[in-house]
């Protein structure tokens, strides 16, 4: 965000009211909160907002053993829906072998 913070400054600041905005209107306590962000970082693969999260999980009464469960369900559900979005893709890899399917990213 650094770039965004630097050159669309007004961009950053509608995140941090949305931000507000959440706190303001949450129905959950917050280590529901943090376990949930916590997820969603991870399977977006953003390291700060994985630390961010783990460390508020801490704060909010987590246990390293309730954040180490919360990750392998991550990685279990993220490799089954990896696995059926992939086979969708490339499910007719015959037809890709015979030169029958195209790519639009092909020139």
């Amino acid at each position: 965000m650094r770039m965004l913070e630097e050159f669309f400054p007004e961009f950053t600041q509608k995140l941090d009211e949305i931000d507000q905005l959440y706190a303001e209107k949450r129905m959950i306590d917050e280590k529901t909160y943090q376990f949930i962000c916590f997820a969603l970082s991870i399977k977006a693969r953003s390291k700060p907002c994985v630390l961010k999260h783990f460390k508020g999980s801490l704060e909010a009464g987590a246990t390293v053993k309730e954040l180490s469960y919360i990750f392998a369900l991550v990685m279990r559900e993220a490799a089954g829906a990896d696995d059926c979005w992939t086979h969708d893709v490339i499910g007719d890899w015959k037809e890709i072998l015979k030169g029958n399917i195209s790519c639009s990213c092909e020139k």
